[in-house]
């Protein structure tokens, strides 16, 4: 079987956030997915593989980091999508059956893809105690997302503060059931995007994650309501950096972006 490694929200190689895909007749048992996923050992590996016509979605899809299944990932279900397409094993939108839902994936004539995924609800919380110094950094405030996702928001005072964080992971891994996410409005809009976020998952053994789509599904309606639009450009990333186009539009959240597949060859095992 083919195995592919696609950089999603990217329109470059080695930019964005790899994913692994790999396609398949039907999910083998929970230990052999956990293992390749440990193999590849990117963010996320997404295992996805087609169901009967006539259904609520097209594929089924399931996405696994190095240590553990996750319910919600937007950039490898984007880097799927861009493998369907390129492999002509699907056109139009696509939609798939996931822990969280029906998602689909629909492509634009310029190549981009947008997701459509479920709006997170966002509830303001006191900052956990140890947040501030596990982030060395001060916060501005924090929001709890939906169990799907599991993260804390956190607002830091400006893009410097984001840009330049170097946070104790070991601290962090015990803050939150997923992640820490952390944001702040753009320094200069002209940029081409209206606000910055960096993730940390290090109780998921992703220290940090370049451009996590699923993310934004509680960064676009944070940020909507900041900024008095529905449609918003985020860049995410340290050393690897990426672009999320989001559109908010109610209970579902709009996420666009590019893709390239850098790496394919075979799973022998």
């Amino acid at each position: 079987m083919r195995i592919r490694i696609v950089d999603a929200f990217t329109d470059r190689p080695f930019s964005g956030n790899p994913a692994g895909v790999v396609l398949l007749d039907a999910f083998p048992d929970d230990l052999w997915l956990q293992k390749v996923a440990a193999e590849v050992n990117l963010s996320e590996t997404a295992f996805a593989h087609p169901l009967p016509p006539g259904g609520e979605a097209d594929w089924a899809l399931r996405w696994l980091t190095p240590v553990a299944e996750v319910d919600m990932c937007g950039h490898a279900t984007l880097a799927t999508a861009h493998v369907l397409r390129t492999t002509g094993r699907a056109t139009g939108t696509i939609r798939f059956t996931a822990r969280c839902g029906i998602l689909s994936a629909t492509a634009a004539e310029d190549g981009s893809l947008t997701l459509d995924f479920p709006t997170s609800p966002l509830t303001p919380v006191p900052a956990p105690d140890g947040l501030a110094a596990a982030l060395g950094c001060d916060i501005v405030g924090v929001h709890d997302t939906a169990a799907h996702i599991g993260d804390l928001l956190v607002e830091l005072p400006d893009e410097r503060s984001v840009r330049s964080l170097a946070p104790d992971f070991a601290a962090l891994s015990s803050m939150a059931d997923r992640g820490v996410i952390t944001t702040a409005a753009a320094e200069d809009p002209e940029r081409g995007y209206d606000f910055v976020s960096r993730c940390f998952f290090p109780a998921l053994g992703i220290d940090e994650d370049p451009v996590t789509g699923s993310a934004h599904t509680a960064l676009a309606p944070f940020w909507s309501a900041r900024l008095g639009r529905d449609e918003l450009t985020g860049l995410q990333g340290g050393a690897r950096t990426g672009l999320v186009r989001t559109a908010l539009r109610g209970e579902r959240t709009l996420l666009t972006g590019n893709a390239v597949t850098v790496i394919e060859g075979d799973l022998l095992v």
